[in-house]
């Protein structure tokens, strides 16, 4: 092959990528103005880019200084580029891209939803309370101490530091049984959850029993794995443990402090159950312990895992305690699996972002995670009261359930009512809400509305239930 001269990263210039060839015969100050020219209309130089200095290129290039000069010339005659004294040389501002057609077999983008004033969709914390400058210290005090090592792949269980802090808090706060080793950090509950599900896979394990209702975005997740999904049915005391028995499934997902959607707290008696059915099935409890920690009017309740923790895998994150953008979740698994978790977590992505690791790690230290999460309960407690207010006041008949903890309340109508045209009733007003409906794994479906109030102020909370009543009259006159 012949040989290729290729642009080098500069420091005074900004880089750019030209391949000239020494063996073509064509001048290299037209192969250096072509290279240019297809970069402009490929737009990968675009309108207004800085090009490099003609000295900072020709040193990159290993060519003359003229060849580079003499190509920005015949540039700047033929308008794809301008020069002026002090300032450099620079794509034309108004330089246009040609029209392209669309591609025929690509699917069009769905139309854009309607606008959206008021968020009533569950499991959305309000970001807004996300505590910006206590990160921000967390992460320069984390900086400081982080050796350059620290930088590297690391321990795919995750930051010692960051295992430490989640173990000593999950046993404080959850009654967990949680040494700093048993702990493997994850990008947030949907990844842990993927990782024990594969787990089972290829450990021989075909099925998964899970909660009806649940979370459907989790069962979406859990159906990729290829487990068949054996539906449970939920209760006032949670999950239907003498059902989950005869099922002959080896392992469920449960969420015992706060049943999604119905709010449900499994009762000592089930609990109990779950754990005897677990040994004598050699199975697998998988414990979400969704919202556990954001209760109003319970009494809190130690987690499962802290009572066998050889049968029970603990998942949790900060996702709706801190955001759901961090991407920072826990597995505190039985013994016997976390090796097999380890590898699949390493072989799968590498580990968990370094720098976020050691910033929770210090938030939990100083405290400042416990004060974040004592002030964004109260807030959370206020909204939460004034939307059983709104509520009592606009759905008289309807019944409110799940209101004692958690982020979202399960609104049940008296009657007969279209879900599905309630919740497009309610887009056209500019509320987002869900039906319950969509939580059900298989008929009969569950009726109603999932209401969340996280995102809004009080004020806010009162226009949008009243807003989500003249949908409900709408509905009920239309039927």
């Amino acid at each position: 092959m012949g040989k290729e001269l290729r642009g080098r990263p500069s420091r005074d210039s900004p880089d750019l990528l030209v391949v000239l060839r020494a063996d073509t015969g064509q001048p290299l100050r037209e192969q250096l103005r072509d290279a240019i020219k297809d970069a402009i209309r490929s737009g990968r130089l675009p309108a207004g880019g800085r090009l490099p200095s003609s000295r900072a290129l020709a040193a990159d290039l290993g060519v003359s200084r003229g060849v580079v000069v003499d190509a920005y010339a015949e540039l700047a005659a033929e308008g794809f580029v301008t020069s002026q004294a002090g300032s450099g040389t620079h794509v034309t501002a108004t330089f246009q891209l040609p029209r392209l057609e669309p591609v025929a077999h690509l699917t069009p983008a769905p139309a854009p939803a309607g606008v959206v004033d008021f968020d009533l969709r569950a499991d959305r914390p309000d970001l807004s309370l996300f505590p910006r400058r206590k990160w921000v210290a967390a992460t320069r005090d984390a900086m400081r101490d982080l050796a350059d090592a620290d930088l590297g792949y690391g321990d795919p269980l995750g930051s010692g530091q960051l295992r430490s802090q989640l173990g000593s808090y999950l046993s404080r706060v959850r009654g967990a049984v949680a040494a700093p080793e048993s702990v493997l950090v994850v990008a947030g509950v949907t990844q842990g959850l993927e990782l024990l599900a594969r787990d089972l896979v290829a450990h021989g394990q075909e099925t998964l029993a899970v909660e009806d209702p649940g979370s459907s975005r989790l069962q979406r997740v859990l159906a990729r794995t290829g487990l068949r999904l054996v539906p449970v049915p939920v209760d006032r005391d949670g999950l239907d443990v003498a059902v989950l028995a005869a099922t002959g499934a080896r392992a469920v997902l449960c969420t015992p402090a706060h049943q999604f959607p119905t709010g449900a707290m499994l009762s000592a008696l089930r609990r109990t159950a779950l754990l005897r059915w677990a040994a004598e099935r050699d199975g697998l409890v998988i414990e979400n312990d969704h919202d556990a920690v954001l209760r109003w009017d319970r009494m809190p309740m130690g987690c499962l895992q802290g009572l066998d923790p050889h049968r029970v895998a603990l998942l949790g994150s900060v996702s709706r305690s801190l955001a759901p953008g961090l991407r920072l979740g826990w597995i505190v698994p039985p013994a016997a699996l976390l090796s097999s978790l380890v590898v699949a977590k390493r072989d799968g992505d590498g580990g968990s972002p370094v720098i976020e690791q050691h910033t929770l790690a210090r938030l939990i230290e100083m405290g400042a995670f416990d004060r974040h999460l004592r002030r964004t309960r109260k807030i959370y407690r206020t909204r939460r009261d004034a939307l059983l207010t709104a509520l009592g006041q606009q759905f008289p008949g309807w019944v409110v359930i799940a209101a004692t903890a958690g982020l979202h309340v399960w609104l049940q109508p008296g009657g007969e009512v279209d879900a599905a045209a309630l919740v497009a009733a309610a887009a056209a007003r500019g509320v987002a809400v869900e039906a319950t409906a969509a939580t059900s794994v298989h008929p009969p479906r569950l009726s109603g509305l999932v209401v969340g109030y996280a995102t809004l102020d009080a004020e806010h909370i009162i226009e949008a239930v009243s807003r989500l009543a003249d949908a409900v009259r709408e509905v009920e006159v239309s039927t």
